[in-house]
């Protein structure tokens, strides 16, 4: 079936997975179904990258921000260099930013939630919203979305129905991929069968977390429909209901008209 309306609300097509076949495949997206793709920075370099590939292709966009994991790196000064890129008309969001504590070698905790706190408070300043990565992180990263309540999403959701849902009352999104058609996706599972329609957004994270049946390969815009598949499977409804609800929820918290 070909389905419509296929919204990616976080991608990353500056990575070097897509270096071979990058205008190939991004030029073919729109006849593929793929209406609009949210491009996320992970530091200073690929948040310009993702406001050039805005620049060129009409249906993207860009986050800018710096990623927990690019936190050790940060050069001095990094906040004075990333707010003049929030200005910029295709910035949307404020992200990769949140806190990685799964890698021992990341920046220490301390580090990544100075990072995450003090781009929370330019995404305010500038009335965008935040894409929110949390791995193994939990506690810490709702503990700075309470005491700052900005609007964003959680991507890649990982967390319990528990925390979902107060990640909800605060007035967040939750960003649903591949990982949720993995066959051990017990979690994810009874957090989207708890999420309300208006809070769900569809992401791939490219080229990584490709779906199943291409766990393990490069992901892409195309694949969203497998995890909207499984979503309708998991809730009682369609496939395009699902993608043309996560379309309308993203177009809402990112402004896209």
């Amino acid at each position: 079936m070909k389905y419509s309306n296929i919204f990616d609300s976080h991608a990353h097509y500056d990575d070097t997975a897509f270096d071979a076949d990058r205008a190939e495949l991004l030029a073919a997206l729109p006849e593929r179904g793929v209406c609009h793709v949210v491009n996320c920075g992970a530091d200073l370099s690929s948040s310009r990258a993702s406001i050039a590939l805005a620049e060129r292709y009409g249906y993207f966009s860009a986050a800018a921000g710096i990623h927990p994991e690019e936190a050790k790196s940060a050069p001095n000064g990094w906040e004075a260099e990333l707010e003049p890129l929030l200005s910029d008309p295709h910035i949307v969001a404020v992200g990769e930013i949140g806190l990685d504590y799964h890698f021992k070698e990341n920046a220490p905790r301390e580090k990544q939630k100075e990072l995450f706190e003090r781009q929370i408070l330019l995404a305010k300043k500038h009335g965008l919203p935040v894409i929110v990565h949390d791995r193994d992180a939990h506690g810490d990263t709702m503990e700075l979305l309470r005491r700052h309540r900005p609007t964003g999403v959680i991507h890649c959701f990982s967390g319990s129905v528990e925390m979902a849902a107060e990640a909800i009352r605060l007035g967040l999104y939750i960003g649903i991929g591949g990982s949720a058609t993995f066959k051990n996706a017990r979690v994810p599972v009874e957090v989207v069968k708890s999420l309300p329609k208006d809070r769900l957004l569809l992401e791939t994270d490219c080229p990584y977390l490709a779906p199943v049946p291409f766990r393990g390969k490069r992901n892409d815009s195309t694949l969203i429909p497998y995890v909207a598949q499984k979503i309708a499977e998991i809730r009682g409804s369609d496939p395009q209901h699902v993608l043309d609800q996560a379309k309308k929820n993203a177009e809402t918290l990112f402004r896209i008209l």
